[in-house]
């Protein structure tokens, strides 16, 4: 499935962009609905936080949410278009720093300076290359006691003997899942957390949502806490209507 050449040269085209990411928000209505409906209600309690970084931000259309809500804010993304588009776009936010980056690892963040780290609906193209890169740079970037708000494929989890089980619908990374991120992360000095299973446009749990934790000296690692979305199309479609008959956002 996508290599990370794949993915700069998917995300790097102009044609992908055609609504700066908001055409990808319509299940929710807008993307304010995504936000309110989905987003803030899984990492509201992390929120404010003084230096925030974001992993493939696209054309920051979560980015201009996360903004008001630290003091620091750092992006990183493979593709140079996503880069140079957010840099202009947020030209006049002073505590915003847009970075290109390898698509693993993120050089210009120093060692211990982030206090949450964010990423939605990118990871999940990631193969575990990629995605295992990034948790290795969040053990190290994060501050003792920071959170990660991972959301990658789950994919990996419906291989049977190497053939995928279930339909990818969305081009979703066939080498990475729930486990793979319970079975690397403590090497980092990173506990899961919580890990929620959603199916996103499909009928199985083709995506998951994990909170890492980065464990203070001499901490032990908690038990991951796990759980099964019901239906997370009914979610996308509450938030739609919410915010079709109080916001105006369309119709209810």
């Amino acid at each position: 499935m996508p290599t990370i050449a794949d993915n700069r040269w998917s995300w790097d085209n102009p044609d992908h962009w055609l609504r700066h990411g908001d055409e990808w928000s319509t299940s929710w209505g807008s993307t304010a609905g995504m936000w309110l409906g989905t987003i803030l209600p899984r990492i509201g309690g992390m929120l404010p936080a003084d230096h925030v970084l974001e992993i493939a931000f696209g054309h920051g259309r979560v980015t201009e949410l996360l903004l008001p809500r630290c003091k620091r804010y750092t992006g990183v993304d493979l593709a140079p278009t996503c880069v140079a588009f957010c840099r202009e776009r947020f030209a006049g936010v002073g505590h915003a720093a847009f970075h290109g980056n390898d698509g693993t690892s993120m050089p210009m963040v120093a060692d211990g300076s982030v206090d949450f780290a964010f990423s939605w609906d990118s990871l999940v193209h990631a193969e575990a290359d990629a995605v295992l890169g990034y948790v290795a740079e969040l053990g190290r970037v994060l501050r003792p006691g920071a959170a990660a708000f991972l959301h990658h494929s789950n994919l990996r989890a419906f291989l049977r003997d190497g053939v995928l089980a279930v339909p990818n619908v969305h081009w979703r990374a066939t080498t990475v899942d729930a486990a793979l991120l319970r079975e690397h992360a403590p090497a980092h000095g990173l506990a899961v957390v919580a890990q929620e299973l959603v199916q996103w446009g499909a009928a199985e749990a083709n995506d998951c949502f994990t909170l890492l934790r980065r464990l203070r000296p001499g901490e032990a690692a908690p038990s991951a806490r796990e759980w099964r979305h019901a239906d997370f199309g009914a979610e996308m479609g509450l938030a739609r209507i919410l915010g079709g008959l109080y916001r105006g956002e369309g119709a209810p």
